[in-house]
């Protein structure tokens, strides 16, 4: 499946704003990203494996709000990240 990266997780995937992999959920897909680029799963979600607050993940054009929505091959998952700043 495609997933879409942000910009600011590009550093870890060698600046592709977009990667193929493959997972049967969103836990699967992470860790598979993370064996790939180590460190990029931990941007993504914390200890307890929930998705951080200011990230928001979405499966086509859902969103998902755990780790264990089924995913297919097809599907196509963007990371979007909220911005801060003062």
């Amino acid at each position: 499946m495609k997933v879409y990266v942000p910009s600011a997780l590009r550093s870890y995937t060698g600046q592709k704003d977009e990667v193929e992999a493959s997972g049967a959920s969103l836990d699967e897909l992470f860790r598979e990203l993370d064996k790939r680029y180590p460190g990029f799963r931990f941007r993504i979600i914390d200890e307890q494996d929930s998705i951080r607050p200011h990230i928001k993940i979405f499966v086509n054009h859902d969103q998902a709000h755990d780790l264990t929505g089924r995913l297919r091959a097809d599907d196509e998952v963007s990371i979007l990240l909220a911005l801060s700043g003062g």
